[in-house]
């Protein structure tokens, strides 16, 4: 396996990397744990082929990957979740991601403000995510929609001393730490009417380039996201069916993911059952309910390509506190988005 015009493509579980080397042209061979490595990766492009992690519990985590969606209740929302993708498999992905949100009201007008943190450990690369949001909040066609923007800092290290090479003096990979960080900022909207809601959002839009040392570059694709979902109520009062979708793609790879859940509904009780497919990837199965006011989820997700023993495990924790906004010096409670 060669590697040409001065770039080396190392595809990860759930990422895509490109490291370009500033020296003259080359072809370097992978050593035999390195083509391994690599096959791996390979096999795992269909799981998350762009840069961002993918979350099962995305209808519980827009603010993730699209900034219009803070605020979008009238709630104090607080969200985090930890996953281990490809189970049994030596450097596998495992991402936390922390986040929170708030709306408020100002100017004659709604807005939503939120912060998220993230770390995904990949291998020998390790990603961290700092970003502040900020959503504006319109009425439209009787519905509301949600103009937003996210900026932030994207810190990413490469461990060399963890690439096991057979020549360590290949000059194609480092045997040292390094480090480096970007600015990074994303957009989106977001419109929420009765029972359904819809979101378009691109994230990266700066497309960072972020330097490794003296000699290596990690450039991040734009990535591009549509979302949308719907509540049905069954003719029991407590029983709902709650379809959505997520798409996404950074022009080279793409994933959609398809989810039904059955949700019940009683009071201060909530349980839910559900199910996931993506296209050519995996089936996913999600369980989850509230717990003295925490809503605890979880989710397997089995890879087609793969044994279903080296599936990907998700835990997912939110809590909400209903808080009233002010609007005209009188206290109104008012959900941004009904469902």
């Amino acid at each position: 396996m060669f590697v040409k015009k001065k770039r080396i493509h190392i595809l990860q579980s759930f990422s895509i990397y490109t490291i370009k080397k500033h020296s003259c042209r080359y072809q370097y061979v992978f050593k035999r744990k390195i083509v391994i490595f690599l096959m791996l990766a390979t096999a795992s492009i269909g799981v998350r082929a762009q840069y961002d992690p993918s979350f099962s519990h995305y209808f519980d985590l827009e603010p993730s990957f699209n900034p219009a969606s803070v605020g979008k209740r009238a709630v104090i929302n607080v969200t985090a979740v930890y996953a281990l993708q490809l189970a049994g498999f030596s450097g596998n992905p495992q991402t936390a991601f922390f986040a929170g949100d708030i709306p408020f009201y100002g100017m004659k007008t709604y807005h939503g403000v939120g912060l998220q943190l993230m770390n995904d450990k990949i291998g020998a690369f390790s990603h961290q995510r700092l970003q502040g949001q900020y959503a504006l909040k319109l009425k439209l066609f009787g519905g509301q929609l949600g103009i937003g923007v996210q900026a932030g800092l994207l810190s990413e290290s490469l461990d060399g001393s963890k690439i096991d090479l057979e020549d360590s003096s290949d000059p194609a990979f480092a045997s040292s730490e390094l480090d480096g960080n970007a600015l990074d900022m994303a957009a989106g909207l977001y419109y929420t009417h009765g029972p359904w809601y819809a979101g378009l959002s691109a994230t990266h839009l700066t497309a960072p380039l972020i330097h490794l040392g003296e000699r290596n570059e990690l450039q991040v694709d734009r990535t591009y996201y549509l979302t949308g979902g719907y509540n049905i109520r069954l003719k029991n009062p407590f029983l709902s069916v709650q379809p959505s979708l997520l798409a996404r793609t950074d022009m080279v790879a793409w994933r959609v993911d398809v989810t039904g859940r059955l949700v019940y509904q009683h009071e201060n009780k909530m349980m839910y059952l559900g199910a996931t497919y993506s296209p050519k990837t995996s089936v996913t199965m999600l369980v989850g309910g509230s717990f003295h006011g925490i809503v605890v989820g979880y989710s397997y997700e089995f890879y087609t390509s793969l044994s279903p023993i080296n599936g990907s495990h998700e835990l997912f924790v939110g809590y909400q506190q209903d808080i009233n906004l002010v609007k005209k010096g009188k206290n109104r409670h008012q959900s941004v988005r009904i469902l």
